[in-house]
This record gives C-alpha cells, sequence and structure tokens, in this order.
C-alpha cells in the first residue's frame, strides 16, 4: 500500500512502463478493426450494413470478458493478467489467418475477451498499487497508452494494407511486441492490497454476489453510466471511415492522414486528462471531458471540409479516450478489494458493455438508409446524460485512499 503523497518506487516506474505497454494494444486493436473494415467487406464480399453487424459480433467479446476479469478477485491480479495478454497474443496472430468472416468474428470474439480482460486487471493494478494522489494521473496515462496505439495504428494501416498479405498483415505485425511484453510479466508482481486483504481468504465468486452487498445501487449507477458513453464513443470512432469515405468522397490515405493527424493532436491532451483529474476533481474534470467528447462527435459527422472534420474527429478522438480515466478511477476507487475486480467487471463489461455491443447494430441499420452522418451524430446527446448522471451520482475522490473512497 503507498501513501497519498510518496514518490513511485523503482518497481513502480516499472510497472508503470509494463501497463502502458499492455494498454497500447488496446488502442491498436481497436483502430484496428476500424481501418480495415471498407477492406474486409471487399475481401469477403460483404453488403455496407455488415460492418455494424461485425463490430456488435466482434464486442460480444467485450462482455464475455466479464467472467475473466472477475476472477482476479480470487486467483489474484498477476495471474489474470497473465493469462489475459497470453490469449490475446494467440488470437490476434490466428486473426491473421482467418479464411472466411466467420473465422475472422470469431478470432477477433476471443481476442477482445483476453484484451478487455487485460485492460480490466491493467487498471485495477493501477489503482491498488500508486498513490492516491496521483492516481488520476497514472490511470489516465494508462489509457493515453490505448490513444498512442491508435496513433501508431492509424499511420501503419495505410502501408500494411499495400502488402501481399493486405489486412492480414495488420494483425501479423501486431503481436510482435505483445510475444515480448508476455516475457516481461515475469517480473510482474500481485498487489500489496490484494496480499494483504484477499489473498488466503476463501472467496465465493457467485454472479450475484456483489448484488447481495451494500455497493449494488453504485454498481447499478456506474454501469448505466458506462452504458451512455459507450453508445457515443464506440461509434464515434470506430465508422469516421465509413464515413469519410461514403458521404465525403474521400479516399483510403486521406482518411489514414486524418485519423493519424487528429489522434497526434489528441494525444498530449489525452495524456493530461488523468492529470486534469488529480488538480480539479473527478467531478469537474467529468464536465470538461464529457462535454468536448460531445461536440467533438457531433462535429466529426456533420461538418463539412477536410480541416473542420478533421479538427472534429481530433476533438472526438480526445474525448473517447478522456472519458476513461474518469470511469476507470470511479470503477476502481468506489469498490473494496475484495469486490474491486467483479464490480469493474459488472459495471464495464456487462451493465455498459450492453451499449458497447449493441450500439453499432442500431447504428449500421440506421445508416444504412439515412447515412453515416445522421446515424452516428444522433448519439452525441448520450455523453452529456452520462454527465448528468455523474454529477448527480458519484462523489468526489480526488487524492483519498481506497479504503476512503470505497466505504458504502
Amino acid at each position: 500500500m503507498t501513501t497519498a503523497g510518496a514518490a513511485f518506487t523503482p518497481y513502480q516506474r516499472k510497472l508503470f512502463f509494463f501497463l502502458g505497454i499492455a494498454s497500447f494494444f488496446e488502442g491498436y486493436d481497436f483502430i484496428a478493426l476500424t481501418q480495415i473494415l471498407p477492406n474486409l467487406r471487399h475481401d469477403f464480399s460483404l453488403p455496407p450494413q455488415a460492418s455494424g453487424y461485425l463490430v456488435t459480433a466482434i464486442n460480444v467479446g467485450t462482455v464475455l470478458a466479464y467472467l475473466m476479469v472477475r476472477q482476479a478477485d480470487a486467483w489474484g491480479r498477476r495471474r489474470v493478467l497473465t493469462w489475459t495478454i497470453v490469449g490475446y497474443t494467440t488470437a490476434t496472430f490466428l486473426t491473421g489467418l482467418a479464411p472466411n468472416v466467420w473465422a475472422f468474428a470469431l478470432c477477433q470474439l476471443v481476442a477482445r475477451i483476453f484484451l478487455i480482460g487485460e485492460w480490466a486487471v491493467s487498471l485495477v493494478i493501477a489503482a491498488e498499487e500508486f498513490p492516491a494522489a496521483r492516481r488520476g494521473m497514472v490511470l489516465g496515462v494508462i489509457s493515453a497508452m490505448g490513444s498512442f496505439g491508435s496513433v501508431a495504428c492509424a499511420g501503419l494501416v495505410p502501408l500494411l494494407l499495400k502488402t501481399s498479405f493486405g489486412w492480414r498483415t495488420v494483425y501479423f505485425t501486431g503481436i510482435v511486441p505483445l510475444i515480448v511484453l508476455a516475457f516481461m510479466r515475469r517480473d510482474l508482481r500481485e498487489t500489496q492490497r490484494f496480499v494483504d486483504q484477499v489473498a488466503g481468504q476463501p472467496q465465493r465468486l457467485g454472479l450475484w454476489r456483489i448484488w447481495r452487498t451494500p455497493y449494488r445501487r453504485r454498481t447499478l449507477q456506474l454501469g448505466l453510466i458506462w452504458l451512455l458513453t459507450y453508445v457515443c464513443t464506440q461509434n464515434g470512432v470506430a465508422f469516421w471511415k465509413e464515413f469519410a469515405l461514403a458521404e465525403r468522397g474521400w479516399s483510403d490515405h486521406q482518411v489514414g492522414l486524418a485519423v493519424t493527424i487528429a489522434a497526434i493532436s489528441a494525444m498530449p491532451f489525452v495524456f493530461l486528462a488523468g492529470k486534469l483529474l488529480d488538480v480539479v476533481g473527478r467531478r469537474y474534470g467529468a464536465i470538461i471531458i464529457f462535454v468536448l467528447s460531445a461536440a467533438g462527435i457531433y462535429g466529426a459527422y456533420t461538418l463539412q471540409g477536410r480541416w473542420p472534420l478533421t479538427a472534429a474527429l481530433a476533438l472526438g478522438v480526445f474525448g473517447a479516450s478522456a472519458v476513461l480515466p474518469v470511469l476507470n478511477a470511479y470503477g476502481t476507487e468506489l469498490f473494496p478489494t475484495e469486490l474491486r475486480s467483479d464490480a469493474f467487471a459488472w459495471t464495464n463489461n456487462l451493465i455498459g458493455r450492453i451499449g458497447y455491443v449493441v450500439s453499432p447494430a442500431i447504428v449500421g441499420y440506421y445508416a444504412a438508409d439515412h447515412g453515416w452522418g445522421r446515424a452516428v451524430s444522433a448519439t452525441a446527446f448520450t455523453p452529456l446524460l452520462a454527465l448528468l448522471l455523474i454529477l448527480w451520482w458519484m462523489p468526489e475522490t480526488r487524492a483519498k485512499e481506497l479504503e476512503e473512497t470505497a466505504t458504502a
């Protein structure tokens, strides 16, 4: 356990780097799918509306990740993180070998199970192992590394699509650093909070256990906030290439350049989002971030012209990334150690991911008749609803130890 004002220890610095690299691949994988959708549809002879259905099918894995994330309360954080890294590496490699769209969807669904499991457990570890006064910064930087993965992928995809293996090269390239990460995990230790408060005690991981605790209301509230947030942020970036190609007449190269510029422009501010939460607090930080997110997504699907669209996309990329430190902070701070992983799995992977999984299919269906611009811009109001619920339900947790913030 660490004190609020303590400097990072050598192990914490190494852990910070490790968790950041792990988050990098969450961003890489997310953008990879959005960037190859048109090419994938061409190779497998799929209609335009298939993009929404495919994204929805693959995202079912983010819900199934619940079964893995919650086990971190029984098996330990380190053990679960190790399995997720190995599983994600294997599924990513098999994705590149997929002979048809069904195999592709299955491999990516499995990859999402391990990927989201890795991401969630990484955040739990970060919350438990770093000083309270800098917890927002740590969670923010880890989330920002996902954006960095997006930048790297967006820049690489136009080049990789020109290779003889086409979109498959995107996945073959992505497994190389993952193999290195699998070896790096050997220096990872179990979190001290888990060792002190949970390890050695029998944990009954019944499916409904959290609903029999005083934290059931908090679980439902935070889950609803996640759901409303995902309805916008999941679709805002995922379908922008489809929108730009079909409704603005852009080329693959123009889209790749715009996404790269937008991501690079947004990245410094994404890295600062967590620090903002430590300075002004979770609630005031949420006001700034959620309002900008809604404005960016709306503008990215309604404006005309190369630079206005790119600027709005940059704001949307910032928002889609910056909302995560806000909700990750609440998801890890508001529950006790013995329930932390299970609570995160319920609020994010089960309740929250309903919006993440279902909304792409709805948006894709609506876009088939009305266009991507109208379909996605209509979701921009949901982050504002989520913000209202944050201000209504969520307490201020800035610079407080987990033992204080987790009081029911």
